[in-house]
């Protein structure tokens, strides 16, 4: 299936911004397409029609292609194309026993090093969280979701471990749209996030972990589930 537009919004790139900037952009906007399924796979993408949608040259989107299929969200075939790839249980799986891994270290050293500030910023999160749940935004919500964790490791003055589970987590992302609302409640994620900002606001290491682990378990519920129900998304192979 080819793309069809409008798929993406046109970058107003300044005459001073870098192309490694623009290829940025452009991988942020195709990554975003593929996590909430806009970009189903299977789906074909040609660089000639995403720089004519996104108003940019073809290099900044070979980039950002590139950096894709680094992450495992496209298959570049030479002489063929550029294609979404399916969505891999096992790979899934790996990914998030990473990703939890890394987000315990960080709940911990959050757990010593969170301010007020930081504390207050989590709970903004959390209310946004909620009113993205009441208007049934799940992109908003997985956006605000990424800012919670992120911000975490903000806290936790561990930027550079949230870059590693940025790109990690692509593996997951896809699953996480998936199961939204009915195989995991958003309700249900706001619960385990209040559970982990508890933690950190009474400074205890032990219980943050805890929490953490609980809702990195989450997706674990789901993933088979989910598997069963949209096997045209999943590879076979896992």
């Amino acid at each position: 299936m080819s793309l069809q537009a409008p798929a993406f919004t046109p970058l107003s790139a300044s005459p001073q911004e870098g192309r490694s900037t623009i290829a940025l952009r452009v991988y942020r906007q195709l990554r975003e397409a593929i996590v909430s399924l806009r970009l189903l796979p299977g789906n074909s993408l040609s660089e000639a029609e995403v720089a004519k949608q996104m108003g940019t040259s073809r290099q900044p989107v070979r980039e950002a292609f590139i950096k894709l299929q680094e992450i495992g969200l496209v298959e570049i075939q030479p002489q063929r194309g550029t294609f979404v790839i399916k969505i891999s249980a096992r790979d899934v799986e790996n990914a998030r026993f990473i990703r939890e891994a890394v987000e315990v270290a960080i709940a911990r050293k959050a757990c010593e090093l969170a301010t007020d500030s930081d504390m207050a910023k989590l709970q903004r999160l959390i209310e946004d969280q909620r009113r993205a749940a009441e208007t049934d935004d799940q992109e908003w919500f997985l956006r605000l979701d990424d800012a919670f964790h992120q911000s975490i490791a903000q806290s936790a003055d561990c930027l550079y471990g949230w870059r590693i589970i940025e790109d990690l987590k692509a593996q997951m992302d896809r699953v996480r749209f998936l199961s939204l609302p009915t195989a995991t409640p958003i309700n249900k994620l706001i619960d385990q996030h209040r559970s982990i900002v508890e933690a950190i606001r009474r400074k205890d290491p032990e219980r943050a972990e805890k929490a953490v682990r609980k809702h990195m378990s989450e997706i674990l519920v789901s993933l088979p589930k989910l598997a069963a129900e949209h096997a045209e998304l999943f590879s076979e192979e896992g």
